[in-house]
């Protein structure tokens, strides 16, 4: 049962994007078309090569910044600003998964790739704003992105959490692949479950599902 699964967890980690809001909303599609844009001004390509090597690095590297800033030697801090620079008209307040953040026991922060003043803006437009102890992006990572295992090293060291005692929620099953061999609770946040040893949790509905870690329901 997830009550009993998560009884031991003391902080709650959750990703942002098509974690905390629907994948509905198509954010990452504004995302990544000034990702796109950037990478033609920059590299000074064409929309296909662009769009190529967008992709590529985030196949390769884990984000399509750390390829640039592996390859290109790309400035991390203007690209963070430009790429999220988008509208949020299409998210909306969730009470219910703001009720069920507030309920649960412990510390609970965000971690992102993307940059954390986003991840305020995006919490914000969700009514999930004060809910957190922690914002963590990017940046608090040196640029390292999720799933590197530097990444989550500097985040979580900079957070002081105990991993034996924590919990994460992410869209990308390839997040989760460090945090389980640290000895956290996984849970796979995304409409179809991946099959991989180290998801150990899935749902389509997190507010179903932290309804049922906290009791709420079978």
């Amino acid at each position: 049962m997830p009550q009993d699964a998560f009884s031991h967890v003391t902080t709650w980690v959750f990703d942002l994007d098509n974690t905390l809001y629907p994948p509905s909303a198509r954010l990452f599609d504004l995302i990544e078309v000034r990702m796109t844009d950037w990478v033609m001004r920059t590299l000074r390509v064409d929309r296909a090569e662009a769009d190529r090597l967008r992709l590529k690095y985030w196949q390769d590297h884990g984000t399509t910044l750390a390829g640039l800033m592996r390859e290109h030697g790309a400035d991390p801090a203007p690209y963070l600003d430009d790429v999220h620079n988008i509208s949020l008209d299409s998210l909306a307040p969730d009470p219910a998964l703001a009720a069920r953040i507030a309920d649960l026991p412990g510390r609970r922060i965000v971690y992102t790739n993307g940059s954390a003043p986003y991840a305020e803006r995006v919490l914000d437009a969700r009514g999930l704003s004060g809910l957190f102890d922690a914002i963590y992006g990017v940046e608090h990572a040196d640029f390292h992105p999720k799933p590197d295992r530097a990444a989550f090293d500097r985040v979580f060291a900079r957070d002081g959490l105990a991993p034996d005692r924590a919990a994460m929620f992410e869209d990308d099953a390839r997040n989760l692949a460090v945090p389980h061999d640290l000895g956290m609770r996984t849970v796979h946040v995304a409409p179809e479950r991946a099959d991989a040893p180290h998801v150990q949790f899935h749902t389509d509905d997190l507010v179903l599902f932290l309804d049922k870690v906290l009791g709420r329901t079978a």
